[in-house]
């Protein structure tokens, strides 16, 4: 009996043509972003400068994780922690909220930290130039 090939044809598995410029859309789209501490902004652009003028961009593939990671959680608190602190959800709800984002910033910053430590150089300049797009 012969069976199906499940291989994927050429026109299937074509990558899309998203322009690699404009990660995040068009302007025009809805979007969100938060704020961060000043140091942490001036570390971001202390280790994307580090990182782009660099012979090799992938010596720096820690100091982007870390940064990444600290992105991540800063994040996590502005979108989630905070409000819960605004609306006075009260104690109970807020340490459960912490404890469950302290957990989600652990297994994020694993998965971070993995993704980074395999990019090569020219994925590492994509990565900092999506980020300094986010940045003003």
């Amino acid at each position: 009996m012969a069976t199906r090939s499940k291989r994927r044809s050429r026109a299937k598995r074509a990558k899309p043509t998203t322009p690699a410029g404009n990660p995040s859309g068009p302007p025009d789209r809805p979007f969100l972003r938060f704020y961060h501490s000043e140091a942490l902004h001036e570390k971001m652009i202390v280790v994307l400068t580090t990182l782009e003028s660099a012979r090799d961009p992938t010596v720096h593939r820690d100091a982007l994780a870390e940064l990444a990671v600290e992105l991540t959680n800063s994040g996590l608190h502005y979108y989630f922690v905070k409000p819960l602190k605004v609306a006075r959800a009260g104690f109970i709800l807020e340490q459960s909220a912490s404890i469950g984002m302290a957990g989600v910033q652990q297994v994020a910053a694993t998965v971070i930290r993995n993704i980074i430590a395999r990019m090569n150089a020219e994925q590492l300049l994509s990565v900092s130039s999506s980020l300094r797009q986010f940045t003003r």
